[in-house]
């Protein structure tokens, strides 16, 4: 992994990190999800009008990226209600690396060298580890976390096959943006029919979570031009060090020896796979 898109990864999984926390801290979290794509939509519209449209035999991949995406924000929105930040988001993430690795082996013909392979497991093992208790991993929010965690696996793997057909990783990433940023609003008002009572700063902040979802995921597509989905997939998932800490730090979430161990397990995997 050359050093540009490891530390371009390695920014989007702060930034990543950080719109689930805002996510995660909103009163009704659909429609906090609502509004981050309502922001996501009105970058990408502007922006469609300067940039071009990916090549054709790429949007087969945009558009199902779209569809999987939305269905991704339900559940994750389902899986937020049912765990704090430092469980939930650790199983969703910890399960895609491995699936990302081994679809894009499947799908791409994709092969990652041993060291990129144990750079992998630590890091999925690790973040899979945060998510442990004393008693165990909650069952109750498992399935709807590890839906998410599968979600994650194929619109990654979607989205790393439709960059390279593209010809252009930004028409890419802003079709893609602009459908899924569409499709949420509709399925919300469809749903609910009326927005929920926030005040200026929760819309703020969700506002602002939306774009910075758009630049941490528009910088995992153009990096997966480059590098293998399951190298950049792993480096992306790192942002659960970074989950962690921001529960601790503005949830008021407990962080133990046990998450920190995790953490320093999920460093030396992001250091295997620098190499």
């Amino acid at each position: 992994m050359t050093s540009l898109v490891l530390a371009a990864v390695t920014c989007a999984a702060l930034l990543h990190a950080s719109w689930n926390a805002m996510l995660r801290g909103g009163r009704d979290r659909l429609w906090s999800m609502t509004l981050m794509m309502l922001a996501v939509t009105g970058v990408t519209a502007i922006a469609a009008v300067f940039v071009p449209l990916p090549a054709r035999a790429s949007w087969p991949y945009v558009v199902g990226s779209a569809a999987l995406h939305t269905v991704y924000n339900l559940s994750l929105v389902r899986t937020y209600r049912s765990g704090d930040l430092g469980q939930t988001y650790p199983i969703s993430r910890g399960s895609s690396p491995v699936l990302v690795a081994v679809g894009a082996a499947l799908f791409a013909h994709e092969d990652i060298s041993l060291v990129a392979a144990i750079g992998i497991a630590l890091v999925s093992g690790g973040i899979l580890s945060l998510a442990l208790r004393r008693g165990g991993i909650r069952s109750d929010f498992l399935p709807a976390a590890f839906t998410t965690g599968v979600l994650i696996g194929a619109y990654t793997v979607v989205d790393g096959i439709g960059v390279r057909l593209s010809g252009n990783s930004l028409a890419y990433a802003n079709a893609m943006f602009l459908l899924w940023g569409l499709a949420t609003p509709i399925l919300y008002f469809g749903m609910r029919g009326r927005p929920a009572a926030y005040t200026p700063a929760q819309t703020a902040i969700a506002l602002t979570g939306g774009l910075v979802s758009l630049v941490a995921y528009g910088i995992v597509i153009w990096a997966m031009q480059y590098d293998a989905m399951g190298l950049v997939s792993a480096l992306r998932e790192t942002s659960v060090v970074y989950a962690a800490i921001i529960g601790r730090l503005f949830l008021r979430e407990r962080l133990s020896a046990h998450r920190i161990a995790s953490c320093v397990a999920i460093a030396a995997g992001a250091a295997c796979l620098a190499f």
